[in-house]
């Protein structure tokens, strides 16, 4: 199991990240399993030659994805919004088998993402290398805590990161670029001048000159060196998440063009400076899947956001965000990361086969054996993932919502996991007792054990499917005229339904589940572990896709606590 970066001391705390407090409780829940299993038709329908492997090689809400290398190691980051820890860093030697090696930003010295929406936070990070002075950079735009564009640094990504470094420009999507001679440069997406804004949706890239030894900007050198996009008389929208690189003696300008939905795109520009003038290719875009059928098998969509990386070998490969639709065209398990070889045999690079329908599987890069289903990689295709929580820390994988985990959560004495309840339910901007698994697939079953006897109206423990405090459902264990339910709550913007709610004998462990075909969510118990009942018959997942919810994150499956409970059994 994979080690995780925060260790555990003595239990939860009693006063919790800014805002989430705990009040002692005789009966906090205590899990003692939990299950995931996904299975969708395109693994079993597109099963791996000994020289494939599956794109996406990150399932489920891990998007942004920028890459770096030094030497045979290649290192991958993933925005990560309000979550905590905060964005995900991945280890790699041959682009196809990837460990998560922990999280950049681990600390709430870095991190202060405690009362902002669920979609605010860190976006779009860079990871970067300078050999010249053999430290890794990661860049990001922070929105929460009064920081902004910070960035980070350290040696060694397996041994932590420094504190952050707040840039002095705004803006987002900021990325670093060190060049030959030792001097750096940071790019990024920001707002015309004031008064020069021609249409929704344009902006501009900026690139300024970075002094590496004080770690800031140079005043005074910012530049505008895109405005608008490839073709400013087509008002191109939001131009952005930018990357500079070298080739040949020429610099390339790589950004994303026409939003993170479906006009979504990558274009290329190339340069003799770094600060420009840059001039756009004419066979933008080089990566995009707007132009395709709809109805189209295996659809992914949305294609973009993407960063190169060459192999020791000279080749060259990208990583980008991309969503699998399912059959309603909700996007539950959020923006994923993909990779694809690029060819750039040619002046510019192109991603290949990257503007004709995605296929589920590639050939693997030379060298290269496909080791994902073994202990410690991040599982691709069809999985079961179970956590049995014996040992703390617990895996990378789980992760909570605006705080650290490690202020709720502790060993049971008589075994598995205790959730200190905090006082504030998934509804608040504030830390939540939950602890969060991403949904991978469109087809997938979630499931968790728990021991749990409320004894007022205000308790409630169990699970969660969450988009954002403002969609999500709740299936918990709660109390009303000193008898236990089981209840099944849906909010949406509109607000807050109880869908049923049946009594229930909490005397011995209980099973909670949902699952998932496609659009069609399922909840139920146990308390045999073999016959389940089903509360609130079949509902929609409507309110776990980003096209509905907004936002850009994923469904996430939590295991739940709160002494904030306000939902109340209709029965």
């Amino acid at each position: 199991m994979l080690a995780a970066s925060l260790l555990l001391a003595g239990g939860a705390t009693a006063a919790c990240a800014q805002g989430a407090k705990t009040k002692k409780v005789k009966n906090p829940p205590v899990f003692t399993e939990a299950l995931y299993h996904g299975n969708d038709d395109v693994y079993t329908s597109n099963p791996l030659a000994p020289d494939e492997f599956y794109s996406p090689i990150l399932q489920g809400c891990y998007p942004d994805p920028s890459i770096c290398r030094r030497g045979n190691d290649y290192f991958l980051v993933c925005s990560s919004f309000a979550m905590f820890p905060g964005v995900p860093i991945f280890h790699s030697t041959d682009l196809v088998n990837w460990k998560q090696i922990g999280h950049v930003l681990d600390r709430t010295s870095q991190l202060k993402v405690w009362d902002t929406g669920i979609s605010q936070g860190v976006y779009a990070p860079t990871i970067r290398y300078n050999p010249h002075n053999e430290t890794f950079y990661m860049i990001t735009t922070e929105f929460a805590g009064g920081f902004g564009n910070i960035i980070v640094k350290t040696k060694d990504p397996f041994q932590g990161w420094s504190d952050p470094i707040k840039l002095n420009f705004d803006g987002i999507d900021p990325s670093i670029f060190f060049d030959d001679d030792g001097k750096a440069y940071i790019v990024h997406n920001d707002a015309p001048a004031r008064g020069q804004a021609l249409y929704e949706g344009h902006r501009v890239i900026k690139v300024w000159e970075y002094d590496v030894a004080a770690d800031q900007v140079i005043a005074g050198t910012d530049k505008v060196i895109v405005n608008g996009g490839v073709d400013l008389s087509k008002k191109p929208i939001w131009i952005e998440a930018p990357h500079i690189y070298k080739k040949d003696g020429l610099y390339y300008l790589m950004c994303a063009e026409g939003g993170t939905g479906d006009w979504h795109s990558e274009v290329i520009f190339e340069g003799k400076s770094p600060t420009g003038p840059f001039i756009p290719a004419d066979n933008n875009p080089i990566l995009s899947q707007r132009y395709l059928n709809a109805n189209r098998a295996n659809k992914v969509d949305w294609a973009g956001h993407a960063d190169l990386v060459s192999t020791p070998d000279g080749d060259y490969y990208g990583v980008f965000l991309a969503v699998r639709p399912n059959e309603t065209g909700r996007v539950n398990t959020g923006r994923e990361t993909f990779i694809l070889p690029v060819d750039w045999s040619g002046k510019f690079p192109v991603f290949v086969n990257g503007l004709v329908p995605l296929e589920p599987k590639l050939k693997m890069p030379k060298g290269a054996v496909n080791r994902t289903w073994e202990e410690g990689f991040m599982p691709n295709a069809n999985f079961t993932y179970a956590e049995e929580f014996a040992t703390l820390p617990l895996d990378y994988r789980w992760i909570a919502l605006r705080g650290p985990r490690e202020e709720f959560i502790s060993k049971a004495k008589k075994g598995g996991l205790q959730l200190t309840p905090f006082e504030t339910n998934m509804k608040e901007l504030k830390p939540t007792s939950t602890l969060f698994y991403r949904q991978q697939h469109r087809n997938f079953s979630f499931s968790a054990t728990l021991n749990y006897q409320p004894k007022a109206a205000n308790e409630l423990a169990g699970i969660a499917c969450v988009q954002s405090e403002r969609f999500h459902y709740v299936f918990g264990i709660t109390c009303k005229d000193k008898a236990t339910y089981l209840v099944l709550e849906r909010t949406e913007r509109s607000g807050s339904k109880v869908l049923a709610s049946v009594p229930i004998d909490t005397k011995n462990p209980i099973t909670l589940r949902v699952e998932a075909e496609g659009d069609a969510y399922r909840f139920g118990y146990t308390i045999d572990n073999i016959n389940y009942v089903s509360v609130g018959g079949t509902v929609s997942g409507d309110i776990l896709s980003t096209d509905v919810a907004g936002g850009f994150t994923g469904c996430m499956l939590g295991l739940y606590a709160t002494i904030a409970n306000d939902i109340i059994p209709t029965e």
